[in-house]
């Protein structure tokens, strides 16, 4: 769980947690009481302060790798700032646990979105961005949203190494062209508690814009045909 500056939401996104899940968050140089209200909740908690989405993703998949994982540990990534539902984990855990994906997204697109929850520029951009997957890789998605999850085996397999914004788009363009089993899931999707760092400023949306259309273009120039 990636967190900047979370203080007033972190503690309810892990209260809502399923017990028996094991947390590990990375403050991403937070200066308010995010780490510390995280500690309390029992989550284990790294520092990183080279920031972007990517790399606190990277660092906590670290922690997670330290203190021991196996290939068929289910990891799932999910936001610290309350817009998506904890407590609809084991919807993105079940196709897993059933054996029929390798990897799982929560698609806010086909779930119930509170009104103002996804921004006119994140939706512009998940249409954008998945209709270049699916030109690229011919699996079809409709969301790159951050609540996903897969198994440790196949997370080390991909490879990942964008540390800024493009996370889920490299994650899904690996996934997709390398065979594994795609499938999405209906998640709630609300508000967020706090600003967004990304959408809610222009420098985050362009900043995104940016890094997830270069991921895609690259992998279009080596798109066979």
């Amino acid at each position: 769980m990636p967190a900047l500056d979370e203080e007033e939401s972190i503690g309810q996104v892990l209260d809502a947690l399923p017990d028996g899940v094991r947390v590990v968050v990375c403050d991403n140089g937070s200066t308010d009481a995010t780490p510390e209200i995280a500690r309390g909740r029992g989550a284990t908690v790294v520092r990183d302060e080279r920031r972007g989405y990517g790399q606190a993703c990277l660092t906590a998949l670290a922690e997670v790798e330290r203190s021991g994982a196996a290939p068929g540990d289910l990891i799932c990534f999910l936001d610290a700032d309350f817009s998506d539902d904890p407590t609809e984990l084991d919807l993105i855990l079940a196709p897993l646990r059933a054996d029929r994906a390798d990897l799982v997204i929560g698609s806010r697109v086909l779930g119930e979105r509170e009104p103002g929850a996804l921004l006119l520029q994140a939706r512009w951009g998940n249409w954008l961005a998945t209709r270049c997957i699916r030109w690229i890789t011919g699996v079809r998605f409709t969301d790159l949203g951050p609540f996903r999850a897969l198994r440790h085996g196949d997370l080390e397999a991909l490879g990942m190494q964008d540390r800024a914004f493009g996370w889920t788009v490299e994650m899904q363009l690996k996934a997709a062209s390398t065979g594994m089993r795609c499938v999405e899931v209906p998640v709630s999707y609300r508000r967020r508690i706090g600003r967004s760092k990304i959408t809610g400023t222009l420098r985050g949306t362009f900043l995104a814009s940016v890094t997830i259309l270069s991921i895609l273009g690259r992998w279009m120039v080596r798109r066979p045909g």
